[in-house]
C-alpha cells in the first residue's frame, strides 16, 4: 500500500472516498470540490452510515462515509477499516481520499491505519478458486491541505503494519504459532527492522535458572523459547522495558480447563503485542531504548507436567507454591520481569498479559485492567489509551491484598483459590517479582486482546496494546 499526499484537486481516481461529519442540513463538500450532492434524507453523515454513488455515464464511484456529529480515533479507524474489509469489490489499484478541514492529523492517521487493517483476512488456510486481492499494489492519493500530512500518513502505515502482524500471530492456530514460530518471527523482524534478538532454548534457560518459566513448559513436547529483544538507537535518553506473556496454547495443565479451551490460542496476546511493538519502534526509528522479554511456552498435559502442590523455583531465587496449574501465565511473566529488571535495569517496566478472567468480569471486552505503583505512569497509560480507543483503567495494589498470595510452605503461592479479586491477586503476585522497581505497570488484557467484532464470524485478535505502547512512548 502506497500513499501520496496531494494539495491540489487533480486526477481523481475511479474510487473517491469522502468522510463526512453529520450535518442535519445535508453534507457540505470541501472547498474546491464539485462532487455529486445527495439528499439529506438519504445521507447526512450519521455515524456508521455509508452512501455509494455512481452514475451511468460517470466513471468515478463516490463512497461517502458518515462519522457522526463528533468522532474519535477509534470511530474513524473502524469506519475506514470497514471499507477495505467489506467493500473489496469497489477497490481497484488506485483510490482517492478527500479530507475536509475538519479532519485533524490524528484522524487522518486513524483513517489510513483503518484502511490498511481492513485488508486483513482470517481465512489463512482457506482454499478459494478466486485469487486473493493483492493489497500491496493499492495506491492511495490523499487530498488535504494539512501540514505534515505525508509524515503522518507514513507513520499510520507503519502502525497498521505492526498491528497486522499482531493480529496474524494471535489468530494463527497453536500448531503453527508455537514458541519456536514466535522466536523465529522475532529473529527475522530483528534482521529486517534493526533490533537485536537473543533466544534461549530449554538448555540455555536451565543455565539461567529460569525455573518458573521451565516448569510451565515441561508438560509439552513443543520446546519453550525465551526471547530477548533489544532496540538501542544511538540518540536514546530513556529506556523502557516490556514483558509479554507468550503461552501459545493453554490447556490449564493438570487443572485442565472445562470450558472455553478452543479460544486458548489467544493466550499469547501479550507476546504478540510486545513483539509487534518492537517492530514498530524500530521501523519508526523511535529515539527511546526498548528492551523486551517474551517468554513463550505451551501449557499442556503429559506425565512430565508440573503438579498442583509442587514448590518450584524462579529466576529471582524465590520459591513458588503451585496451587493451580492454570495460573501459569503469571509464572512465566514473573521470570520475565525478574530477568528484565536484574539484567537491563530499564527506567520503567510494563508487562502485558492475557492473565485473568477476573479482569473480563470487571471490565468486559472494552477495557484492560491496569495496575501500577507509579501514579504518573498509570495516568499516562490511561490518557494514551483514551486518545486511540485502547482503554485501560486502574485497580488497586493495596498491601492488604498481599495476604492472598502468602504461602505456608514457600515464599509465595501462584493462586489464592477464591472467586473474587482474581486480577488483583495475580497483579500482587507479579509485583512480588519486580524487585521493588519504582515504575512498573501491569496490563491484564484478557478481555481486550481477543474477541468478537464485525470483522469475523468467530472470536479473533484485536491487536490491542501495540499502538497504546507507542502512544505512551510518545509522551515519555
Amino acid at each position: 500500500m502506497k500513499i501520496e499526499i496531494c494539495t491540489e484537486v487533480r486526477n481523481l481516481d475511479e474510487l473517491v472516498i469522502v468522510p463526512f461529519f453529520e450535518n442535519e442540513n445535508g453534507i457540505s463538500f470541501p472547498d474546491g470540490y464539485d462532487f455529486p450532492n445527495v439528499s439529506k434524507t438519504l445521507f447526512s453523515g450519521k455515524k456508521d452510515t455509508l452512501f455509494i454513488l455512481k452514475g451511468i455515464d460517470i466513471k468515478i464511484t463516490f463512497l461517502y462515509v458518515g462519522l457522526g456529529k463528533e468522532t474519535d480515533y477509534r470511530t474513524i479507524k473502524t469506519a475506514l477499516r470497514r471499507l477495505t474489509a467489506k467493500q473489496e469489490e469497489l477497490f481497484n489499484d488506485k483510490v482517492s481520499i478527500v479530507l475536509s478541514e475538519d479532519i485533524s492529523l490524528d484522524l487522518m492517521e486513524a483513517a489510513v491505519s483503518g484502511l490498511y487493517l481492513g485488508t486483513y483476512r482470517l481465512g489463512h488456510f482457506k482454499k478459494s478458486e478466486k485469487p486473493e486481492k493483492d493489497w500491496k499494489k493499492l495506491e492511495i492519493k490523499i487530498f488535504t491541505q494539512m501540514e505534515n500530512a505525508e509524515i503522518t500518513a507514513q507513520k499510520a502505515l507503519k502502525i497498521a503494519e505492526a498491528q497486522y502482524q499482531a493480529l496474524l500471530m494471535v489468530d494463527l492456530p497453536p500448531n503453527k504459532a508455537t514458541p519456536e514460530f514466535l522466536a523465529n518471527w522475532a529473529i527475522e523482524a530483528g534482521k529486517s527492522y534493526g533490533f537485536k534478538v537473543t533466544v534461549l532454548d530449554r538448555k540455555a534457560a536451565e543455565r539461567e535458572n529460569l525455573d518458573a518459566f521451565l516448569a510451565v513448559s515441561q508438560g509439552s513436547h513443543r520446546e519453550p523459547r525465551f526471547i530477548i529483544a533489544e532496540y538501542n538507537p544511538p540518540n536514546a535518553t530513556k529506556h523502557i522495558g516490556l514483558v509479554g506473556k507468550g503461552v501459545t496454547f493453554d490447556t490449564g495443565g493438570l487443572n485442565i480447563k472445562t470450558a472455553g479451551m478452543v479460544h486458548m490460542k489467544c493466550d499469547m496476546g501479550g507476546a504478540a503485542a510486545v513483539l509487534a511493538t518492537m517492530q514498530l519502534v524500530a521501523d519508526l526509528k523511535f529515539p527511546i531504548k526498548v528492551t523486551a522479554i517474551v517468554p513463550c511456552v505451551e501449557n499442556s498435559v503429559d506425565n512430565k507436567a508440573f503438579l498442583p502442590s509442587e514448590v518450584i523455583g524462579s529466576y529471582s531465587g524465590k520459591t513458588i507454591e503451585i496451587i493451580d496449574t492454570d495460573a501459569e501465565g503469571r509464572l512465566i511473566v514473573a521470570d520475565g520481569l525478574s530477568y528484565l529488571i536484574r539484567n537491563f535495569a530499564p527506567d520503567l517496566v510494563i508487562d502485558l498479559a492475557t492473565l485473568t478472567g477476573s479482569s473480563v468480569g470487571t471490565f468486559g471486552y472494552e477495557c484492560a485492567a491496569l495496575f501500577s505503583n507509579d501514579p504518573i505512569l498509570s495516568q499516562n497509560l490511561q490518557n494514551s489509551g483514551e486518545q486511540i480507543g485502547e482503554r485501560v483503567w486502574p485497580l488497586p495494589l493495596w498491601e492488604i491484598y498481599k495476604q492472598e498470595i502468602e504461602s505456608d510452605i514457600a515464599d509465595v503461592k501462584n493462586y489464592h483459590g477464591k472467586p473474587f479479586a482474581g486480577a488483583i491477586a495475580a497483579a500482587k503476585f507479579l509485583e512480588f517479582f519486580t524487585d521493588e522497581h519504582p515504575s512498573w505497570a501491569h496490563l491484564d488484557i484478557a478481555g481486550t486482546a481477543f474477541g468478537d467484532s464485525e470483522f469475523g464470524k468467530s472470536k479473533h485478535a484485536t491487536g490491542f496494546g501495540v499502538h497504546l505502547l507507542l502512544k505512551l512512548m510518545e509522551k515519555y
